[in-house]
């Protein structure tokens, strides 16, 4: 199978700045900083004005656990109807139990409303019981991509559980392995050397822009206490075409 270079982006001109990169595809969300919400459907509008690249849309109703309310993922379902018209070629989905296993019931609207259309399991993986029950149980469920930091902070600490994942895709013809959580150019090259079966990497390849109010009213935060409200994240086209590099090397 082909490499992959995934980007999450969460901006017009994110978007525009890791096409230009050469991503390979999108994952488009909202909230990048809290690590991804649901994505505005307008915004998927004006990338697909631009741009035929693949762009599969996070389904995440709100920050914390996956073990979802009924009304939650009713949600998510008629939000994902309406991004396929929008043009979404796919979708990035996940529940979990209360014990930390994949919930394929809580996930049957989720799988019905993408029908036909790509689909990875999120970083619920992460946090489940079992990652490599969880990696097989996604593989039963259809699911094409897992994506994964191997149960830890960040990739590099989880290669090993990214490697018996790894494993598992080539023993099972299972789901690609799509390695995230700290990825840049350097992170890609380790993987490459050390473990050279990974092939698909995903990552925000963020920088800082200074904000352009010149008046700054300090200690009023708009979100969670702490967020600096004057350096907006963005996704860097020189970040993801080194990372581009760094793959195809």
């Amino acid at each position: 199978m082909s490499k992959i270079l995934e980007a999450a982006v969460d901006s017009l001109a994110s978007a525009r700045a890791a096409i230009v990169g050469g991503a390979d595809r999108l994952e488009l969300c909202s909230a990048l900083a809290v690590g991804g919400l649901t994505p505005y459907a307008a915004l998927l509008h004006q990338i697909r004005r631009e741009s035929t690249i693949s762009i599969r849309c996070l389904m995440r109703p709100r920050g914390g656990d996956f073990l979802y309310a009924k009304d939650e993922i009713l949600l998510m379902a008629a939000q994902m109807e309406h991004l396929r018209k929008m043009g979404a070629d796919g979708f990035v989905i996940g529940c979990l139990n209360a014990d930390g296993d994949l919930d394929a019931c809580a996930m049957e609207p989720l799988l019905k409303a993408a029908e036909g259309a790509g689909l990875t399991l999120h970083r619920c993986i992460d946090v489940s019981r079992d990652p490599c029950k969880t990696y097989l149980d996604a593989h039963a469920l259809g699911f094409d991509t897992v994506l994964t930091s191997g149960a830890a902070g960040s990739c590099l600490q989880g290669m090993e559980t990214i490697e018996q994942l790894l494993q598992l895709r080539d023993a099972h013809q299972g789901p690609e392995v799509l390695i995230g959580a700290g990825v840049d150019a350097s992170v890609i090259a380790a993987f490459r050397a050390d473990c050279p079966q990974a092939r698909a990497f995903h990552m925000s390849g963020k920088m800082e822009i200074e904000s352009g109010m010149c008046f700054r009213r300090e200690g009023v935060p708009m979100g969670l206490p702490g967020l600096d409200e004057w350096h907006i994240q963005q996704t860097s086209e020189a970040n993801i075409r080194a990372a581009r590099g760094a793959l195809d090397a």
